[in-house]
């Protein structure tokens, strides 16, 4: 199974689906909560708290890359504000976001298991989203940019010149200044799953198949 891509055509977006060895493409429903898999799921395991630096310097020590296990079964299109979240049945376990800047979405997998996708916006031409692996140094809910004044809540920062995902609107014709924007409720979400030090992959153009190891570093 093939995690799909989103392309824009014309002013639409198409997400299109393998399952299998077919494929499906959509054009404009709403969308609905999806379905999984039903796979075996390891057991949860109590979590371990942590200071943010043990946290960050963890995974700057151990950058083993991030198996795939399975993905959301998303049988409806994205379009711009929309989004998906199901955890239901997914075990505690290790945070990956994953942006795809050519397919304009986000994913969220914990312990190896989707669990969030949206739709994204992120940097103009001339102020381009960054490519590469991040670890969040920052959270903050009520974050104002210092630069533009403008609100960005929700905010996981990724790097030192406030790169950062954070809520916004999310429109066909919208951009940032390299930041990825993504509907605010889904913002919160993420934001009450993401801790200090977790992993963010920026790639442009990337499909990911069950059982891809992700390098994070």
């Amino acid at each position: 199974m093939n995690i799909s891509l989103i392309a824009r055509t014309g002013a639409k977006l198409v997400f299109a689906a393998a399952l299998g060895a077919g494929a499906m493409a959509m054009t404009g429903l709403p969308v609905r909560l999806p379905a999984r898999e039903e796979v075996p799921r390891p057991a949860a395991k109590p979590a371990v708290l942590q200071s943010a630096m043990q946290t960050i310097d963890a995974a700057a020590a151990d950058p083993a890359p991030y198996v795939i296990k399975d993905v959301l079964q998303i049988d409806h299109p994205l379009r711009h504000g929309d989004y998906v979240w199901n955890d239901e049945g997914v075990p505690a376990g290790p945070l990956l976001i994953t942006v795809d800047l050519e397919a304009q979405t986000l994913s969220v997998f914990r312990a190896g298991y989707e669990i969030g996708v949206a739709v994204i916006v992120y940097g103009a031409d001339e102020k381009p989203t960054p490519l590469g692996a991040f670890a969040i140094s920052e959270k903050d809910a009520d974050h104002v940019s210092n630069l533009y004044d403008a609100p960005m809540p929700y905010m996981l920062r990724l790097t030192d010149d406030g790169v950062a995902i954070h809520g916004s609107e999310v429109a066909a014709d919208a951009a940032t200044h390299g930041c990825v924007g993504v509907p605010t409720a889904f913002a919160k979400r993420l934001f009450g799953q993401a801790k200090l030090g977790d992993r963010v992959v920026i790639t442009r153009d990337r499909m990911l198949r069950i059982g891809n190891s992700v390098p994070v570093a």
